[in-house]
């Protein structure tokens, strides 16, 4: 097939729009057209952005203005933006940077070839889908996808070739009053359990030895299909799948880690040991401004039970400093508590003040100097926390799956444990040893740092 042109693309936010933006990739090589990772070789310049809060926004901005540029020194070159941001400011985004092209929203990737073939492209007006709403969002009509994922569509992984991420289901129920994800995703919707371990046999076969599952609730997985399923049954049914290592989950709603999820993940072995759970807060007050359906005696009891069923759990949560009216002893509620149950790894977000989320118009809004402060202080909390949890690890042998060589040094490997999610968490540095990334191996620690490990790895018969 003769080539359409070459596309580069720039990909930003979370991993559930790297697999939109993979999906939209396999779109384009199918079409004919070629890839480039030079945006100066590229002519047709793509941005699938991200717009969950003001610095995700503007980091999208500042990226379409530098693909502008781009293109303008490039006559002929065409400048395409898509993704949460174009959902959430609409029309409105093309007048603030008119060197846009072609604009569409989240979800719509089946739709862009098409439109780019038309003799005269811009602004694509988008009509909602059967069973969505549309309506307006920012200053633009734009429709969100009817299906959580294009199953026929190719995709072109932009992750390391044995580690992949596969998106389970699409949108969001919960109305939590810090967040614009409904608006911008639409509501809940799970795909059918076939398909996606269909797609995982399909990763396997390509050499994908580990799996993250996605989605903005994936601990709602399956409780909107008819016959209604779960989140542990589909573990069940991709455990059996032979050649596939590690499934990791990303992304559980705290209320729903139940514990027939907590049994699948201590019974099914190639389901690591894992729990990325954004608990958002400690106190009650907090969580029930934020409209969290938990408190902070369940918050609590959650890790209890955690640990009590998989004892050799890693637990990852990010929590949010500065929600409206987050007062002085709130806060050190939640310093307490990071304290209290030390968790494997922890992100803390400065409460971003979205005008589109509920929050927006509650009173008691806190300084920015104030919320810093509070970041800075749980930050300096968990580091201490995460250097003691590591260095507990010396002198240990544990598996670790390798990745590659190491970005410190081409004499080095790097690997991560089964606590270690892709991208998110820290390192194994492996200084001794060789095996193909993709390949899980004894390695005994040598050493820790805040974040990271040191290990060599061993022979098969020592």
């Amino acid at each position: 097939m003769k080539s359409r042109g070459k596309v580069g693309v720039i990909s930003l936010g979370c991993p559930k729009n790297q697999v939109d933006t993979e999906t939209m990739l396999g779109r384009f090589v199918d079409a004919g057209y070629g890839l480039t990772p030079d945006p100066n070789d590229a002519d047709l310049l793509v941005v699938n952005t991200c717009g969950f809060i003001a610095d995700a926004v503007e980091e999208s901005r500042e990226a379409i203005r530098e693909m502008a540029e781009i293109k303008a020194a490039h006559p002929g070159k065409r400048l395409i933006v898509t993704g949460c941001l174009s959902q959430r400011l609409g029309e409105s985004l093309m007048r603030e940077i008119p060197e846009i092209d072609l604009m569409t929203g989240t979800g719509q990737f089946d739709r862009m070839i098409p439109l780019l073939e038309r003799p005269s492209i811009g602004s694509i007006p988008i009509q909602p889908v059967e069973g969505d709403h549309g309506g307006s969002v920012g200053h633009a009509e734009i429709g969100l996808p009817k299906r959580a994922f294009d199953e026929e569509a190719s995709r072109v992984l932009t992750t390391r070739p044995h580690t992949a991420y596969v998106k389970i289901a699409e949108g969001c129920n919960a109305s939590c009053a810090f967040c614009v994800i409904p608006q911008l995703r639409g509501p809940f919707r799970s795909r059918q359990p076939e398909e996606v371990e269909r797609e995982v046999r399909r990763l396997v076969s390509s050499g994908v030895r580990e799996i993250t599952l996605i989605s903005q609730d994936t601990t709602m997985y399956g409780r909107d299909l008819a016959p209604r399923t779960s989140l542990a049954d589909l573990l069940g049914r991709l455990n059996a799948i032979e050649e596939l290592t590690w499934i990791r989950m990303q992304y559980l709603y705290p209320t729903l880690v139940t514990d027939a999820l907590l049994d699948a993940v201590a019974g099914f072995e190639k389901v690591v040991p894992y729990f990325d759970i954004p608990l958002q807060h400690s106190h009650s007050d907090v969580l029930r401004r934020m409209r969290r359906a938990e408190r902070g005696n369940t918050v609590r009891d959650l890790v209890k039970r955690i640990r009590a069923k998989v004892p050799d759990a890693s637990i990852r949560s990010t929590f949010i400093v500065g929600f409206p009216g987050e007062t002085e002893e709130e806060f050190k509620d939640l310093d307490r508590f990071l304290e209290e149950v030390h968790l494997d790894h922890v992100g803390v977000f400065l409460y971003s003040d979205e005008k589109d989320a509920p929050a927006h118009a509650f009173s008691g809004k806190i300084p920015m100097e104030i919320a810093e402060r509070r970041r800075e202080t749980l930050m300096r909390r968990q580091m201490e926390i995460s250097r003691l949890r590591l260095k507990e690890k010396i002198g240990s042998i544990i598996p670790v799956m390798v990745d590659g060589t190491s970005l410190e040094s081409e004499f080095l490997l790097e690997g991560r444990t089964v606590g270690q999610a892709p991208e998110v968490d820290g390192l194994v540095i492996l200084n001794q040893g060789y095996a193909e990334p993709g390949e899980v191996v004894s390695v005994q620690i040598t050493d820790a740092f805040e974040y990271d490990l040191v290990g060599e790895i061993l022979d098969v018969d020592e």
